[in-house]
């Protein structure tokens, strides 16, 4: 593995070794995000504002600061992002034939579609990433989480609307009202020109402060987010969708990497760990705003993507845990 691997591992990793990562890795974002449901349980936290601050302050910074001070170069950078749009291509068409297969319905067949394609790559994936896998894990994640962001913005609103009587054209404008993509591309511009401050300077030593809380506050998002919603659906509508998600995705996500070619061993296992991640609430929001809620078989779009949240996070426990102790012990 790389060296920015916090825990080097070989291929006969014991029970106790699986404790080990689970406690590195697993526990520390679970713990904040548990954090975040009490929270929500027992104060009825309204998360907009809080997302607001992220959004607008938070994930713009740890971006910057990331990508700017990262020790992957920019042929590494473009590769990350070619890859994220190869595997959101390849599980869209995956999940589109598995749902037409087993005669899922409109508007369920593009709630299916959506959830499959969406690793929660931010507030789940980046946190998990730098305990597992250190600086270098951020960075990677930055970049697929940045590159995830303008795909769902623009293939995610028109999977969401096609059913619906949303205007996907207008999500599609929303990406280039996030902050996000303009920090990218500013710490991008900065590292072509050589333009980076000092790393020990004021205006980096803040930036990276600044970026550095994003990752709490983005898990205690999480975790007040699973608290608002809604599971009144039954587990057996989001069987499908779980198992694409948590079993399909991996070995797509490892099919890529290997076909795309990173050239560095943690940043390719850290590109299967996001795409592995668990669903993420994004495809629930655009599924509210432009898709049609109409209910299938007792069941509407928001409550199936928000059970599925839920499912994959469940099952996200053991699967990840077992996931980053192959990644450690060099299966890629």
């Amino acid at each position: 593995m790389g060296s920015d691997s916090v825990v080097s591992a070989g291929p006969d990793r014991s029970c106790v070794s699986l404790v080990s990562i689970f406690a590195s890795a697993i526990l520390p974002v679970f713990a904040l995000a548990f954090v975040g449901f009490l929270l929500g349980q027992w104060k009825g936290v309204d998360v907009g504002p809080l997302n607001t601050v992220a959004v607008y302050v938070l994930a713009p910074a740890l971006a910057f600061d990331s990508l700017a001070t990262s020790p992957l170069a920019g042929e590494t950078l473009a590769r990350i992002a070619v890859g994220v749009a190869v595997f959101t291509l390849l599980m869209a068409a995956v999940a589109e034939v598995a749902g037409r297969a087993l005669d899922v319905e409109e508007p369920l067949l593009s709630a299916l579609v959506l959830v499959s394609i969406s690793p929660n790559s931010g507030n789940y994936g980046i946190p998990l990433s730098e305990f597992a896998f250190g600086a270098t894990g951020r960075s990677t994640a930055v970049v697929f989480m940045t590159a995830q962001g303008v795909l769902i913005y623009t293939v995610g609103v028109y999977i969401a609307a096609r059913s619906g009587a949303g205007s996907w054209t207008e999500g599609v404008r929303r990406v280039f009202a996030v902050p996000l993509i303009y920090a990218v591309a500013a710490a991008l511009a900065a590292r072509a020109l050589d333009l980076v401050p000092p790393v020990d300077g004021t205006a980096m030593t803040t930036v990276g402060l600044v970026g550095d809380s994003a990752i709490p506050v983005m898990l205690l998002i999480l975790g007040i987010e699973v608290a608002g919603s809604d599971y009144t659906v039954a587990l057996r509508e989001v069987g499908a969708a779980t198992l694409l998600k948590m079993g399909v995705a991996p070995l797509v996500g490892v099919a890529v990497a290997l076909a795309v070619g990173f050239g560095d061993d943690t940043v390719t296992s850290v590109f299967v760990l996001e795409a592995a991640a668990p669903a993420a609430v994004t495809p629930l929001i655009l599924l509210i705003e432009f898709g049609d809620d109409s209910p299938v078989a007792g069941t509407t779009v928001s409550e199936y993507a928000s059970t599925v949240v839920l499912a994959t996070m469940l099952v996200s426990v053991p699967v990840m845990t077992l996931l980053i102790s192959l990644l450690q012990g060099g299966l890629l």
